[in-house]
Order: structure tokens, then sequence, then C-alpha cells
């Protein structure tokens, strides 16, 4: 299941951006954060693709969202200018960000090249 992140939770589990000024990952496994917002069509449509690729990664990926509305400083942090954005976040190296509402073979292309996981 996704889990909402808020700007602490983010802090917590993905980037501490307050402390840190060079990237360094949080996490234990690699992650996916969906920056998205409630009003957005395309955030819709990728949602449930993010739910059924949570299940399907389990213990492999955690998948986050961060609503954009109500995390603005978050989204500032990232540069999201249009949603949905998602990060993709490897154990090591660093992220990379995607745009639009990436279908599923797409996704499942990008945590294996990105985040070096497969099914």
């Amino acid at each position: 299941m996704t889990e909402l992140l808020t700007k602490k939770t983010f802090l917590e589990k993905v980037f501490n951006f307050e402390k840190n000024k060079e990237w360094k990952f949080e996490g234990d496994i690699p992650c996916v954060i969906d920056f998205y917002a409630d009003w957005c069509g395309p955030c819709k449509m990728v949602a449930p693709v993010l739910e059924e690729l949570s299940e399907t990664y389990k213990g492999k990926i955690n998948i986050y969202k961060v609503d954009t509305e109500a995390e603005q400083e978050l989204a500032a942090a990232f540069g999201i200018r249009s949603i949905p954005s998602i990060l993709f976040v490897p154990k090591d190296g660093e992220p990379q960000m995607a745009q639009g509402a990436l279908p599923k073979h797409q996704l499942e292309q990008i945590f294996k090249d990105v985040l070096k996981v497969s099914k």
C-alpha cells in the first residue's frame, strides 16, 4: 500500500534536505515518490497502478505519495512544476525524476533500470 508522506516523514524516510546538502538516502530499500494533487486527472490514472505495484514489489520497494497542495515546501524543494511527477530513488546513487502518468510497463522498466529491482 502506498504511504502518504508529510515533510516530517519525508525527512526521516527519504532525504533530510534540511541537514544534508548532498543527496543522502535515509531508507533501507529503494523508493518511488508520487508527487500528486487531488484535482489532477493524470494523477488519478497513475494512482491505482502504483497501488498495484506496491503490492507486487512489497518488501523490495516503498511507494510513497506527496500531496503537492498540502506539502508545498516539499514540492518546491524538488522543483515540481507539473504533476504527476514521480521520483525514483535507488538504494545507492542519484534519484531520477519522471513526469506524467507513466504506464505500468514503463514504471516496471524504470524499477529495473534505475532501482535495480525486478519482481
